[in-house]
């Protein structure tokens, strides 16, 4: 009885943040309950409400993804506030002009102004690195991320930081919002013409030395060796990755989690679990791996 009275303690304060002012803050009815897993439920939308004119309609969208812009708005933690997505989710909000990646939890409605697309504590300002910015390019999408980074963002910490976003694809979404995007710098050659312009100028030989000819060594013909079969080992075989790191301990702490290893990959860390047999039991591993938290996680072959 005392659950079912907690449950519609929060379901009502949810609405009224989700029909009142700008930023109203989603107050609990104890904090315990809030820090704990109950604190995630009911998730709450809300009725249809006008900002400058513009209806917004709440609706529970599994897979929103949108690029817009961020400001800074009144909050506790590393929490923010949203038009349309229910109250409390999670979402990973990029800044598009770092790339960098953090965890946010919405907790109440806004911006109550203007167009952005988010906005947020100043806890989550700072993680991700908005420094005295009044608004940033950033690409908001929706995730479902394991219990023991929602415990954090509930008890007002920080989640880990994610892997930056990729050059590439961080050109593309800003192409999306509308952005000009720079086009890369190549690296600059030297022609053997502009040689003098170094300061150097180039010595003629005399007409009477003469110019000795490069010969080339022939090499006898050696017969060709066999490839040798590579064994299939711990090297080898199905792969699930469940991500890419940019240090080498949250990919460990993911790895332990997950009963996996973590392998170092140029300027990252991959977590990976197995090898598996067949793909099968490839896919019967991936879709552990996703339900424990990692939507992203797929099947490779390596090496």
């Amino acid at each position: 009885m005392r659950s079912a009275v907690s449950h519609i303690a929060i379901a009502t304060t949810l609405l009224l943040a989700a029909c009142g002012g700008a930023d109203a803050r989603v107050f609990g009815p104890s904090v315990d309950i809030i820090r704990g897993p109950a604190g995630d439920y009911p998730m709450v939308l809300g009725a249809p409400f006008q900002v400058d004119g513009v209806t917004y309609t709440p609706a529970d969208t599994l897979n929103y993804d949108s690029v817009g812009y961020a400001s800074q708005a009144e909050g506790e933690g590393i929490s923010g506030a949203h038009r349309t997505l229910p109250l409390p989710s999670y979402v990973e909000v990029t800044s598009l002009e770092t790339g960098r990646t953090i965890l946010v939890r919405l907790t109440r409605r806004g911006p109550m102004t203007g167009n952005d697309v988010v906005s947020l504590a100043p806890g989550a300002w700072m993680q991700l690195g908005a420094g005295a910015s009044d608004r940033v390019p950033v690409r908001v999408r929706r995730v479902n991320p394991p219990e023991a980074e929602r415990a954090l963002l509930r008890d007002g910490a920080q989640a880990p930081v994610r892997m930056d976003t990729p050059p590439g694809l961080l050109a593309a979404l800003k192409r999306k919002l509308g952005l000009v995007v720079a086009p890369p710098v190549l690296p600059s050659t030297l022609p053997v013409a502009a040689a003098g312009a170094l300061g150097s100028t180039p010595t003629a030989l005399p007409s009477s030395m003469p110019i000795p000819q490069a010969k080339t060594a022939v090499k006898p013909r050696s017969a060709p060796r066999a490839k040798a079969s590579a064994p299939v080992g711990a090297g080898h075989g199905l792969f699930v990755q469940a991500g890419a790191y940019s240090t080498r301990e949250r990919a460990e702490k993911v790895a332990r989690a997950l009963g996996g290893t973590a392998t170092s990959g140029g300027k990252v860390w991959r977590v990976r679990t197995g090898p598996h047999k067949d793909r099968g039991q490839a896919d019967a591993a991936l879709a552990k791996v996703r339900a424990a938290g990692y939507a992203d996680a797929r099947v490779v072959a390596a090496p």
